[in-house]
């Protein structure tokens, strides 16, 4: 019975060791991980705008939800219009972050 129950233990210690050495993050080319925006803008289901050589970004996603992202002279939005009509935005502006939400 003892040897069965060590034999389970370290059978479970080493399926254990094997699943937490993954890498389940998402990488690109570099093998940085890749940010929100990156991953989104990498989704086949996804249509994405960029203007302004890459100040003004617009993802649709595939539910109606819209994320526009911009940047101004050190300053950067976020904009979430969500498909159920709820808003999120974002401001950094020189570190300072202002969140605000409207339902």
């Amino acid at each position: 019975m003892k040897n069965i129950f060590k034999s389970s233990l370290l059978i479970f210690m080493f399926s254990i060791s094997l699943i937490s050495c993954r890498n389940t993050e998402e990488t690109d080319d570099n093998g940085d991980e890749l940010t929100e925006t990156e991953r989104l803008m990498r989704d086949p289901d996804n249509k994405v705008e960029v203007k302004d050589g890459g100040d003004k970004i617009k993802i649709t996603k595939e539910d109606g939800s819209e994320i526009k992202i911009k940047k101004d002279d050190g300053e950067y939005k976020k904009k979430v219009d969500n498909a159920d009509g709820s808003e999120y935005k974002l401001k950094i502006d020189d570190g300072e972050v202002k969140e605000k939400t409207d339902n």
